[in-house]
């Protein structure tokens, strides 16, 4: 496609519809989109004929959303892609590192490949920026990274990505603290961590280790946080103490936080408080097998709550679509977001907050300049996409097609 061309006949949410006071619909109109060097640059309406001479993709009605933001993921250890597997039960988590330390070398030959099937499923879905973890430990060493960057790089183009370097077996515990440092010099961009009690038996050192190398290569921090109920708080409360003293305001993540769904609600609403003043963000994977944390009380206290899939069928866990779209269904579901409004707020999960309308019904997107990462579905709006989990029909990236169904390209 080139590098400028029109979107025809796009469908746009434009406002809500109203009966008795009360929100009931969404109204949608067409809409020609003009698209030029990755940006949306005119949107006119659909009754205005379209200028002789310029190349047209026709959306034929298809509604048009901003694209998803896959924000938690393992794309260097799935099966994803090769000989089924079910998962072997374990005790603990200490059986599964056990298990990575046969798994991983083994997976390797194979790992560049399964990561990019990964990637065709998660883009297939509708997402055009990815985050992914990535073990970082003495059993794969950076070979691992290595591989995953080769995978990100086929896909080069296609979507946009953060690399978090993971000590899965446990910073302090596997001696992972030279790798860590060497893999922020070989392509990683965040720096990650695991459970500094659980695994490394050590909250303070282990948490001022990890801000200690995120400070020195200026990388931001995404810590896998499952340390429940208080014992997480804790945590949680010194990780706060460290982001202020680093002056890292607005480059922490606390991924999966399940202490937060254990916790009397005053106390979160504290916890909260704190997280919104230094901009730490949370990402959860909505899990329906351990505590759900109060999203609507985070998104209220203004936290920026991102959504992933986190495992896709390895031998942590056997499920996962890599659908963004059924993780906001899920959100929805889970705390009985059931009017057109809240469903409608939902997609903002998964787009990094991006919706078509605001909470007022105001139209806020696309407008000109906003990047044209789209994701095209087969909906009447955004409420229906989420409560339905409707096909989508293709994906752009910075005004590129990156993926069609057999019916997208048969028009």
């Amino acid at each position: 496609m080139k590098e400028s061309f029109w979107i025809a006949n796009a469908s746009l949410e434009c406002s809500f519809s109203m009966e008795n006071g009360r929100v009931n619909g969404t109204n949608t109109e067409r809409f020609h989109v003009f698209v030029k060097d990755g940006r949306f640059e005119r949107i006119v309406p659909a009754t205005q004929p379209l200028p002789e001479g310029e190349a047209v993709w026709d959306a034929d009605g298809l509604l048009m959303l901003p694209s998803f933001k896959e924000m938690h993921i393992h794309l260097d250890k799935t099966f994803y892609g090769g000989p089924w597997q079910a998962v072997i039960p374990a005790p603990n988590r200490f059986f599964r590192i056990e298990q990575e330390q046969e798994l991983l070398p083994r997976q390797l030959p194979v790992a560049k490949e399964r990561a990019e099937k990964l990637l065709q499923l998660i883009q297939s879905h509708g997402a055009t920026h990815v985050r992914t973890h990535c073990n970082i430990d003495p059993v794969i060493g950076l070979k691992n990274l290595e591989a995953t960057l080769q995978a990100l790089e086929t896909f080069s183009g296609k979507l946009s990505w953060e690399m978090v370097a993971f000590p899965q077996h446990g910073l302090l515990r596997s001696d992972s603290v030279s790798l860590v440092r060497e893999a922020m010099k070989h392509g990683a961009g965040l720096v990650g961590g695991v459970d500094p009690a659980t695994f490394d038996d050590d909250i303070e050192k282990s948490l001022y280790t990890m801000m200690d190398i995120a400070v020195e290569a200026n990388a931001d921090v995404d810590l896998h946080l499952h340390e429940p109920g208080h014992l997480g708080l804790f945590i949680m409360k010194r990780l706060a103490a460290m982001t202020e003293d680093a002056g890292w305001q607005g480059r922490v993540t606390i991924s999966h936080a399940y202490g937060l769904g254990e916790l009397p609600i005053p106390l979160v609403e504290e916890m909260a408080e704190r997280l919104e003043s230094l901009q730490i963000a949370i990402m959860t994977a909505i899990p329906i097998d351990m505590p759900t944390i109060p999203v609507p009380l985070l998104h209220a206290k203004g936290v920026h709550v991102g959504l992933g899939n986190d495992n896709i069928t390895d031998h942590w866990d056997p499920f996962g679509t890599g659908d963004m779209l059924q993780k906001a269904n899920r959100l929805a579901e889970r705390f009985r977001w059931i009017d057109e409004v809240s469903l409608s707020r939902a997609l903002g999960f998964v787009t990094g907050g991006l919706t078509p309308l605001d909470k007022q019904g105001n139209q806020i997107w696309p407008k000109a300049g906003d990047a044209a990462d789209i994701v095209f579905v087969r909906a009447k709006c955004s409420a229906e996409a989420v409560a339905r989990q409707n096909p989508k029909e293709a994906v752009m990236y910075a005004g590129k097609m990156v993926w069609q169904n057999d019916r997208a390209k048969e028009k």
